[in-house]
């Protein structure tokens, strides 16, 4: 039965599983270029793979509205969904109880009612968010988003979903400086080498970093970057008639409102600052295929981000300048594209925002290590002196003289106004410090203020996470107002905050300061607040992740848990083949007739094509006609066909190469009418024909007899270390009755973190397996950690790539088996087939047996 009470739930999370469900026929949609992009930085495909997994995620998710929902709004996508239309028509979910669709769940009228509260706030354009806890790198996201925006529009031009520039709005100056990592970001961390230099050669960035820098973009061009603040942006209209008083002292220069008409202006100009204003406003409107991207900042919550993601905040909110710059865009003959709002929370006041598209949230951050875990330490009934020297000796007893990556770790102490940091705060540090012993150089103050805060200050803030820097010696910060502005720092390891602040929000904005993460290990940092300031944060927290501090200690108490996993002595070592292909080209005699395929070939497959429906009823009738005309063609005659192929043939004569063509069962003739109407049948038949005709293609394998090593000793420490689910986790020194019944029959590594069910339970039958003398779970060790590999080609970026197999094991008869544990619904998945055509031809050179096994087998008993 449908739930009676009022609807809210998380669309996103069901569009993601929608995704994953769908995924590859998804990727059947998708532009070649496009495929590459996202296994270049997919670590499933690409071990050196940069994104982090909720950043690559956010990617897919980008990618999958693009460009096979065609940038809908996301009411729209609701009504499809709800109603199972379109894409969505077979598409099933269950509750927990696995009987009833969840659109048995919810009335038809709840989902309507839903539907109409997502599409009260749809703008005129597309606009989605992506809600990535702070210390993700949403500005990370955001360039690769850029970039892939831009190489798939310099590749298909006329494609309108696609963004020919980006502006990228932040809300202060302090992001405005963090955004500077667009521009100064290594491309080839997300993007394929042989894409690099055309995005290289065409990107042009444009920094307003003050009032009077001028936008110099030209009229009409593609690939502008455009990173600035709505200050800088945003149109002032002037909202009533001034006065005679501000008439006098306004400085209205006479005939100006003639001026501004011929220019064109959108409103009056009275100074240099708004006519700057201006300028960035009318150069703005001259460019095609706008993408906006803003950088709420993980700073905004609550209200401010709710005015600034939406309608009806104040008239010069981002959302106006944004509505403003659209309506210009749209009478100038250009648009946007669509709005994508990068965020940290998917919530304001405990409510979703409707247009997420993807959310990852504090507490999975910190679950799985992207961030640092949190200790919050309240204090109540103590003074302001008590409170300080009871933090900082427990700083330095924790933290003392450690460094991080070069790096000390550091304290941010705040103070609700300047003079508080002066006169309370600054004495009790420098008290407390010569008390310890440590030098008073170690404090940094940062208050806005010239009088306290030098530009040598300055500089050292900006160089805490510098190593070498004498910023990055101070470890002591003492601040006002600095937890709301976007500085990162991950060497910051503690925060300590005793006055509540005037805004609640404050506490948890200055709170999450130090939980950007630093080292591969995951560390703790520690909140030291007032009584009322962590019950303060615990609220806001609430309201703002829907977690609670309680929640965010016992994160830990999951069944998640993290393990070091150490090599067994000695390391583990079998003899294999390595393979490795030799091609060679060889000569052929050309005594045949030459046949291309011309007669036969379906030319409609070049045909451009025009489509035109009248009206828009579904009956009407769709008429289509080829428009080859439209398309850009080079006109060929025989010597400039000749002299074209003759480029990719250097050691043949162009007499030889046009004898060829001539000889050729479709003659000269026909194969010049058909070039001329189809351009690309030279790279696709001729070219291809003669090769084939003049060599020999042969391919020899080389083996080379190598010892494998299946796991190597770490090249730091003792360990590696992993995380799992606990319940899927076994060490050699187990209990378990079937590991003590058969010891020495397996673990290489002292501890086994599994993947799956399935992969453990097949561990366990090997183990019990009488037929088995070794069996070893390979699949958990990739990239540097191990030799055990199959090189592959991935049959969609046609990249060699390495897989990295489940299980080796030796059987009793002396022979391997390698076995690779999927679920049933991959073992179509074409690189899966993939991976399994090169394992065979390993496994066959080395003697060995290769065998996928489906998962929902394995858990009936079915193993080898």
């Amino acid at each position: 039965m449908a739930k009676e009470a009022g609807m809210e739930f998380a669309f996103f999370e069901f569009l993601h599983s929608f995704y994953k469900e769908s995924k590859g026929r998804i990727r059947n949609n998708y532009k070649a270029v496009t495929k590459k992009y996202l296994d270049y930085n997919d670590k499933e495909k690409n071990p050196d793979a940069f994104l982090r997994k909720p950043q690559f995620e956010a990617l897919e998710m980008y990618v999958f509205i693009k460009e096979f929902m065609d940038n809908a709004q996301m009411y729209q996508i609701f009504d499809d969904w709800s109603k199972r239309n379109g894409i969505f028509a077979n598409r099933y979910y269950y509750d927990e109880q696995g009987q009833q669709t969840l659109f048995d769940v919810y009335s038809p009228k709840q989902y309507h009612d839903y539907f109409l509260q997502i599409k009260k706030y749809a703008e005129n354009y597309p606009n989605y968010i992506y809600a990535l806890t702070m210390g993700l790198g949403k500005t990370i996201l955001m360039a690769t988003c850029i970039f892939y925006e831009f190489l798939l529009s310099s590749k298909f031009p006329t494609d309108d979903r696609y963004c020919h520039n980006a502006l990228v709005f932040a809300p202060d100056k302090t992001v405005l400086q963090s955004l500077k990592e667009i521009v100064t970001f290594d491309k080839s961390k997300v993007v394929p080498p042989e894409y690099i230099g055309v995005l290289d050669a065409n990107i042009k960035v444009h920094f307003l970093e003050d009032t009077g820098t001028t936008l110099n973009t030209l009229d009409g061009s593609k690939y502008n970057i455009i990173v600035s603040n709505t200050q800088k942006i945003i149109l002032k209209r002037q909202r009533k008639e001034k006065s005679a008083v501000d008439k006098l002292f306004s400085g209205d220069i006479p005939g100006q409102s003639v001026l501004d008409d011929v220019l064109g202006m959108l409103q009056e100009i009275s100074d240099d600052a708004s006519l700057m204003s201006n300028q960035r406003f009318e150069k703005l409107i001259r460019l095609k295929q706008m993408g906006i991207f803003v950088d709420e900042a993980h700073h905004m919550f609550g209200a401010d981000l709710e005015k600034a993601l939406h309608k009806g905040g104040s008239a010069t909110s981002l959302r106006t300048t944004i509505n403003e710059l659209a309506t210009e865009l749209e009478s100038q003959g250009s648009r946007v594209v669509a709005c994508y709002n990068f965020t940290g929370t998917p919530y304001v006041d405990n409510k979703i925002l409707p247009e997420v598209v993807y959310a990852y949230g504090l507490q999975a951050a910190i679950q799985n290590h992207f961030l640092k875990e949190t200790s919050v330490i309240g204090y109540s009934n103590v003074k302001s002196k008590e409170f300080l020297k009871v933090i900082i000796k427990d700083f330095w007893g924790k933290y003392g003289d450690k460094e991080y990556e070069g790096l000390v770790p550091k304290m941010a102490i705040f103070g609700a106004e300047i003079a508080e940091v002066e006169k309370e705060i600054r004495p009790v540090v420098e008290e407390v410090l010569s008390e310890l012993g440590i030098s008073l150089d170690r404090i940094l103050v940062n208050v806005g203020d010239d009088k306290l805060t030098k530009s040598e200050d300055i500089r050292d803030f900006n160089n805490l996470d510098i190593a070498g820097t004498q910023g990055s010696k101070k470890q002591f910060i003492l601040l006002v107002n600095k937890g709301r502005e976007g500085w990162n720092c991950r060497s910051l390891f503690s925060v300590a905050l005793f006055r509540s602040p005037k805004s609640k929000v404050f506490v948890l904005q200055a709170t999450m300061r130090c939980l950007r993460k630093i080292t591969e290990e995951q560390q703790t940092a520690t909140v030291y607040l007032s009584k009322e300031n962590m019950d303060i944060l615990d609220d806001e927290l609430r309201k703002n992740f829907r977690t609670s501090i309680e929640e965010l200690k016992n994160k830990s108490n999951t069944n998640r848990k993290k393990v070091p996993v150490r090599v067994v002595e000695p390391p583990k070592t079998i003899k294999m083949h390595r393979l490795h292909y030799e091609y060679s080209i060889a000569d052929k005699n050309v005594s045949d007739q030459l046949e291309f395929g011309l007669l036969d070939l379906e030319t409609e497959t070049y045909d451009a094509t025009m489509y035109v429906k009248e009206g828009i009823s579904t009956a009407s009738v769709v008429r289509e006609s080829t428009v080859n005309y439209m398309v850009e063609k080079k006109e060929y005659s025989e010597i400039t066909l000749v002299a074209e192929i003759a480029r990719y043939f250097p050691n043949i004569r162009c007499t030889d190469i046009a004898r060829m063509l001539r000889n050729s069962k479709e003659g000269m003739p026909t194969i010049l009418v058909m070039v001329n109407e189809h351009n690309e049948i030279i790279h696709d038949k001729l070219v291809p024909g003669i090769f084939d005709s003049l060599y020999e293609v042969k391919k020899d394998i080389i083996k080379e007899n190598v010892d494998v090593q299946l796991l190597k000793k770490p090249k730091q420490g003792g360990y590696y270390e992993f995380s799992g689910n606990e319940e899927l986790i076994i060490s050699k020194d187990s209990k378990d009755s079937v590991v003590v019944n058969n010891k020495g029959k397996s673990f290489h590594a002292d501890t086994y973190v599994f993947d799956s069910k399935p992969e453990l339970q097949l561990f366990l039958q090997l183990l019990s397996d009488k037929r088995v003398k070794e069996t070893y779970f390979t699949g958990m060790f990739t990239s540097e950690q191990t030799d055990f590999y199959v090189p592959y080609v991935d049959p969609e970026s046609n990249r060699l790539r390495k897989y990295y197999p489940d299980f080796l094991v030796e059987m009793n008869d002396g022979t391997y088996m390698i076995l690779e544990v999927k679920g049933d619904n991959m073992l179509d998945d074409p690189i899966v087939k993939a991976k399994k055509a090169a394992a065979e031809e390993v496994a066959v050179e080395s003697a060995m047996k290769y065998e996928i096994l489906a998962g929902s087998e394995i858990m009936k008993g079915h193993g080898i």
